[in-house]
């Protein structure tokens, strides 16, 4: 079992502010489901992807169309439509207690096996928001492709209050 130890973060509404983060309008589906369903203590989200509006931000795979550096960027943005559609749902992120898990997929052209430092575009802002104690464990796996031909798609698993 992994315990958590150090002093409380800033809270994760406040952490956002102090980064200068402004959260994007939450994504709207891309078919037929909802973005967010909450069972007990638990928030499960969609795959969230990188986009802005309604439709990609980055289109590729990794290796092939696109470098690592921009895996990590669409990442990144990917976790940012997840904080946002967390935010709607809960009405403050300060309400996560937990980021129980965080699964990345990454299209790759096949031999890329830098899938790590893509994903890590996505836990970076993740602990830069919610702190150390709050890192989830993590699945990362490479993919043919994802929905709308985008590079990564994220699904997290929050626990909340």
């Amino acid at each position: 079992m992994v315990t958590r130890k150090g002093p409380r973060p800033a809270s994760a509404e406040q952490r956002l502010k102090e980064l200068g983060i402004k959260l994007p309008v939450p994504p709207e589906p891309f078919g037929t489901y909802v973005e967010a369903v909450q069972t007990g203590n638990l928030l499960f989200l969609t795959g969230m992807l990188p986009t802005e509006g309604h439709g990609a931000k980055f289109i590729g795979r990794v290796g092939a169309e696109l470098d690592v550096e921009a895996g990590r960027k669409a990442a990144h943005l990917a976790v940012l439509n997840a904080l946002a559609v967390a935010r709607e749902y809960l009405g403050s992120l300060d309400k996560v207690t937990c980021i129980v898990r965080l699964g990345v997929a990454v299209a790759t052209s096949g031999d890329v096996r830098d899938h790590p430092k893509v994903a890590d575009g996505a836990s970076e802002l993740l602990q830069d928001v919610f702190g150390i104690d709050k890192n989830p464990c993590r699945l990362v796996y490479g993919v043919a492709s994802l929905p709308l031909g985008t590079p990564v798609e994220l699904e997290v698993i929050f626990q909340v209050a």
